[in-house]
């Protein structure tokens, strides 16, 4: 009897805590399953986590790789339109997004180049021989040396000045044997020939005493010296001592080394801040810490394509002789631009500038006093006043804000009036100014822009199959104009047999592709552009004969592999008249790609959205490829 009690009780005291773990741990796992279920009929699209491009309307496995998908819409990253994401706080401070204001101001921009110290062409001198004769001595005779005006360089041996000193001596003394009752004709005479004597020694290069001394001696010499021109240093010794020379033959080349050169290389890209008149700072490598200045007097015409950069010349002042031609330099130039594009340079606000000498500024119109040529108004070089509220400032955008393709600039503008929501936005940009871009169009100042954390917000909408900085925006006035330009049956015509090639290779059936490819060509037959000018005729007229010989070439195709093969090209040019025109089928349709196809090097094509039906491998790998993006139905 005790027991058959203790038994109940034992069932009672089980019975009871089994009622009391169910409810209590039973409840939870509905409750996490209530949870799941109301995840999945919440998720709008579900994702691969290896494959993140990959988009299915429903619950699956990954076309790609076979894992199970995840839900892509959470609370805190969703994407609420077109280029357009909504962040929770959370999400914005784990993407470290950051923004900045877009403002109108003078771009303070430091153009830095290189170059090195060159001689200035325009103070280099031939010493040359005037006579035809041999160098008897060399007074000069290394190069590197210092001359001033006057100094003797050479003495020459010449027959031909013996003989024009000779006619001197001699209308000399046939001028003095004239008495005073000659005919005056007869002493015009003679004095004419006298100075038609000096004149020609003076042209040999003798100098003025050289000549007094001949007419006072009276006794010709048969040695020439002759003296330097110009100061300077030898830079060149053309010939050696005892060599014999002919009229014009050079015998020095000196350099005056009180002005010199500096040749600098800039980059294509930098040229707008580059102008004509410009002050450029420059430290020359083996005078470190000393620093120096000149102007810009020269941008070379030509780009080099080899290195991409333009040559700029400056012209520098070497009174002291401390810069060596040959030095290597580092140098910048400062520059404020404004909105026109022009640049701003207080130091030539209203002033004349010489145009061939940038050192020759003047308070009023005037001739340069180097060359002689009429000054020019500093403005009419593209330069203007000091920054001032009357010059129009020019809109700026932090340089890490734009997202670059090559082909345009995305910014992603945090929405006024919605907290944590971004959208993006393509912009027209001018060049870069330092540490910002000028924006010629597509931002107001007073927006904030991201300018850290855009790439993210980028990838988060691509995840989500949303139009990304790697995908243009549809232009709706270009439908419109293509409506306009085309017959539309025959263009949906012409998709839906391209299509139907598609289906025909990727499910083996040759027959069924070539007759798409039939039906293919009857609609490009029938496809021909109303009579409209404009570039999407012109389009048209270069595409169609490009679309027919890929028709042809698949047509021609002996067997399966051979169409796959020419299906490459195919779809090729398909693409391009879809990007290009616009073709559209009521039906979505996505352009897929395949990494395998080709060997490896990869393919595209064009098919229905939803499971891949891979066209260059067919059955023994249908479900290779991905999705690479939408393109959007008629109408929707």
């Amino acid at each position: 009897m005790i027991g058959r009690v203790k038994i109940v009780l034992i069932s009672v005291v089980a019975l009871s805590i089994g009622w009391w773990f169910g409810s209590r741990f039973g409840s939870a796992e509905d409750e996490r399953y209530d949870a799941e279920i109301k995840t999945e009929t919440e998720a709008q699209a579900w994702t691969c986590s290896m494959h993140p491009h990959i988009r299915q309307p429903e619950r699956g496995l990954c076309p790609v790789c076979a894992m199970e998908l995840i839900p892509v819409e959470t609370e805190s990253l969703r994407a609420s339109g077109p280029r357009e994401l909504a962040l929770s706080e959370e999400a914005i401070r784990l993407a470290e997004v950051q923004t900045a204001v877009v403002e109108r101001r003078f771009a303070d921009v430091e153009t830095r180049m290189v170059g090195k110290v060159a001689i200035d062409e325009t103070r280099l001198r031939d010493i040359t021989a005037r006579v035809p004769g041999r160098i008897d001595r060399l007074y000069v005779d290394y190069t590197g040396v210092h001359i001033h005006r006057g100094d003797h360089m050479v003495s020459i041996y010449s027959p031909e000045l013996l003989s024009a000193q000779e006619e001197l001596v001699q209308a000399l003394r046939a001028l003095e044997k004239l008495e005073d009752r000659s005919a005056s004709s007869l002493k015009q005479t003679a004095a004419l020939t006298v100075e038609s004597a000096r004149q020609k020694l003076s042209l040999w290069g003798l100098t003025s005493e050289q000549i007094r001394r001949i007419e006072t001696e009276r006794t010709p010499s048969d040695h020439l010296t002759i003296y330097a021109p110009e100061s300077g240093v030898v830079v060149k010794r053309h010939i050696g001592q005892g060599a014999y020379v002919q009229t014009g033959e050079r015998i020095y080349t000196t350099a005056d080394l009180s002005h010199l050169w500096l040749k600098l290389e800039v980059y294509e890209s930098d040229l707008p801040w580059i102008q004509y008149g410009q002050s450029v700072e420059f430290r020359a490598e083996a005078l470190p810490g000393e620093r120096f200045a000149g102007r810009i007097s020269f941008i070379h015409p030509l780009l080099d394509e080899k290195t991409r950069t333009v040559g700029v010349r400056v012209n520098v002042d070497n009174a002291d002789g401390r810069l060596k031609p040959g030095m290597l330099v580092r140098a910048v130039v400062r520059s404020q631009t404004a909105a026109n594009g022009s640049l701003a340079n207080a130091s030539l606000a209203g002033k004349w500038i010489s145009p061939m000498h940038p050192e020759i500024v003047k308070e009023q119109a005037g001739l340069c006093d180097v060359c002689g040529m009429a000054l020019v108004p500093a403005d009419s070089l593209g330069y203007v006043g000091p920054p001032s509220d009357s010059l129009a400032a020019p809109l700026l955008v932090p340089a890490s804000a734009p997202l670059l393709t090559g082909k345009r600039a995305i910014v992603y503008v945090a929405m006024s009036g919605k907290a944590g929501h971004y959208e993006g936005r393509e912009v027209e940009l001018g060049p870069r100014a330092g540490d910002y871009y000028i924006v010629r169009s597509g931002l107001r100042a007073g927006e904030r822009v991201v300018v850290h954390g855009a790439f993210k917000i980028d990838s988060a909408l691509q995840i989500q199959a949303q139009p990304s900085m790697m995908s243009a925006v549809e232009v709706e006035e270009n439908v419109a104009a293509r409506t306009a330009l085309f017959e539309e049956a025959p263009l949906r015509d012409l998709l839906l047999a391209y299509l139907a090639v598609q289906k025909g290779l990727s499910s083996d059936q040759l027959q069924t592709a070539m007759n798409g490819a039939q039906a293919l060509r009857s609609a490009l037959l029938r496809s021909a552009p109303i009579d409209e000018p404009g570039a999407l005729r012109t389009d048209w007229e270069r595409m169609a004969p490009a679309l027919e010989q890929a028709v042809d070439r698949f047509a021609a195709a002996p067997d399966l592999a051979s169409a796959r093969a020419a299906f490459v090209s195919l779809s090729e040019t398909v693409l391009d008249a879809v990007e290009r025109l616009g073709l559209e089928v009521e039906s979505a349709l996505g352009i897929y790609h395949c990494p395998m196809a080709l060997e490896d090097r990869g393919a595209r094509w064009i098919q229905r959205v939803g499971a891949v039906e891979n066209p260059y491998f067919g059955a023994s790998m249908l479900r290779c490829g991905s999705l690479q993006r939408a393109l959007v139905a008629r109408g929707e």
